[in-house]
């Protein structure tokens, strides 16, 4: 047996058959009827002529569905996608060709975004999970129904040999706003992301081990950020691979009052948050009419993908003196890397400080480990991916091998202190994270400019309390030429997805730029920030 996910999962399912693994709702699926249903679709998808490598875009809200579409494609070799539902035509249909998905697992209402692309993307198959919508699925899909589907397949596991060098692709957005695929090895991100057989650290040491730890799982785990990102299906995993329960919200919007109710109803000790975007509703809730002894049981929330602030952090611990706060630290590019906890009776570092494991540390400009209290590069070796799908160039750059040890080294400034932690003083790129999604400026500045009225744009983040940052365009007008927020709001939308465009515009007669021609940042910042507390004061 080897670390391969497919495999792993199998013998999970095969030391706990009768243990829940699922709950959406009034769906509650066994180990062993989850595999069922995913042996049934990895059935269906050979009969599609779905082999190693071949790609399957996931399409899909949160639901059971979507992690049996990851565990149907790892049973066949074949390699899963995510697929953000956000995107607006343009974006799904760049995804589609780059990952070259030949079938599509979609939820009924995406369905007419999928006809519209239709004949420009080389999906060849359409599988779709009936979701009550009424979205018309038009002839030219030829899709068919995701249930009906499972129905008619072969039961019984698909014997295909498997391998610890099977892929497992991350879309995740790149510099230049196109999204990149991470490709990493299935032994790789087992124990780079997926928890290693242990949520808490104490990873197994063969592939036999894991039936013995899926025995003792205990977790019940409720993802409560979208799947199509990597916080939701890597902490999903580290569940089911440690024996443990995926509770999945049933609602397509994110209630903090609702989610409560589902954190109290099924017992779930493990809430997975994306920042004070979730976690300040989730406060609030608890500070008008949720009571706190009802979910008291949640011994760990913790926040993916974006830093809980101090302040969030010690209303949390108020309400719920026996939960640990953790913010998890990673990327696409790296897995998980640290951690940074707080419990009751603690006071919240100010900065962004984590513990991290022996593989990571900080790079100076020469790319050799910096010594304590410089500012370098965050990076990591051993499990790390094996570059960007069909990005030979991007990889190079990312993934250096310096002394004959491979890194992986995504942008992210951070200092490694005397004691070993590191504080993470932000990504060396422009990126803008809002509510957890990334939004990279040169895409929105590129709709902005398309608009006739738009002369010249630079976009960057300012503090928001919620949302950690939000999207601002700094924008100067062609002469003569006026316009409204909603003009170009409206044109924007049209280009990127809704959580890119931009909350605010400032004008201003002039862009800055550096003599080489490209945009300075630091300057457009300043300048939103200013123009936005003008106008506060103004109304």
């Amino acid at each position: 047996m080897e670390y391969n996910l497919a495999d792993l999962w199998e013998a999970v399912v095969d030391a706990v058959p009768d243990r829940t693994a699922f709950v959406c709702g009034d769906r509650r699926l066994t180990f062993v009827a989850a595999d069922d249903r995913i042996d049934r679709l990895a059935a269906h998808l050979r009969t599609l002529g779905v082999g190693p490598g071949d790609r399957v875009a996931l399409y899909l809200h949160n639901g059971t569905e979507y992690l049996e579409g990851m565990l149907a494609a790892f049973k066949v070799r074949a390699v899963p996608v995510n697929v953000n539902f956000r995107y607006v035509e343009e974006e799904l249909a760049y995804l589609l060709r780059d990952s070259g998905a030949r079938v599509v697992v979609a939820h009924r209402e995406f369905a007419p975004k999928l006809a519209a692309i239709h004949g420009r993307v080389p999906t060849e198959h359409h599988l779709i999970v009936d979701d009550g919508s009424g979205a018309a699925v038009g002839a030219e899909l030829g899709a068919q129904d995701y249930e009906a589907a499972l129905h008619a397949a072969t039961p019984g596991r698909v014997a295909v040999p498997r391998s610890a060098d099977d892929l497992y692709i991350l879309y995740t957005g790149g510099t230049t706003g196109m999204p990149k695929g991470v490709m990493w090895r299935h032994e790789d991100i087992f124990f780079g992301a997926f928890g290693g057989g242990d949520f808490n650290g104490e990873r197994i040491r063969t592939p036999e081990e894991i039936a013995d730890k899926a025995r003792n799982g205990r977790l019940r785990c409720l993802p409560a950020c979208p799947f199509m990102h990597g916080t939701a299906h890597w902490i999903a995993f580290t569940a089911l691979l440690s024996g443990g329960t995926v509770v999945i919200s049933p609602d397509r919007t994110f209630d903090a009052t609702r989610l409560w109710g589902v954190v109290a109803a099924e017992r779930v000790n493990l809430l997975v948050i994306v920042g004070d975007a979730f976690a300040r509703p989730l406060v609030d809730a608890l500070d008008h009419g949720v009571l706190a002894d009802e979910v008291a049981g949640c011994s760990v929330i913790l926040s993916g993908g974006a830093i809980l602030s101090p302040a969030v952090k010690t209303a949390i611990v108020g309400h719920l003196p026996g939960t640990m706060v953790i913010d998890g630290y990673g990327a696409s590019e790296t897995g998980g890397q640290g951690r940074s906890v707080t419990v009751a009776g603690q006071e919240p570092s100010a900065v962004p400080r984590f513990r991290v494991g022996p593989q990571t540390t900080v790079l100076g400009e020469d790319l050799r480990p910096a010594p304590p209290g410089t500012v370098g590069l965050l990076a990591r070796r051993g499990h790390i991916p094996l570059g960007y799908f069909g990005d030979p160039e991007k990889t190079a750059a990312t993934f250096p091998t310096i002394d004959g040890v491979r890194w992986s080294v995504p942008g992210d400034h951070a200092i490694i202190e005397a004691d070993g932690s590191i504080t993470l003083l932000g990504r060396g790129s422009v990126s803008i994270n809002t509510g957890g999604e990334k939004v990279y400026p040169e895409e929105v500045e590129a709709a902005l400019k398309g608009h006739p009225a738009v002369f010249d744009a630079i976009v960057v983040g300012t503090p928001d309390e919620r949302w950690g940052e939000r999207v601002v365009a700094v924008v100067a007008l062609r002469d003569g030429h006026i316009t409204d927020f909603a003009s170009i709001d409206e044109h924007v939308r049209r280009h990127v997805a809704g959580y890119k465009a931009p909350r605010a515009i400032v004008t201003v007669p002039t862009i800055e730029r550096s003599p080489s021609g490209k945009p300075d940042y630091r300057w457009g910042r300043e300048v939103a920030i200013a123009g936005l507390r003008d106008a506060a004061q103004l109304t």
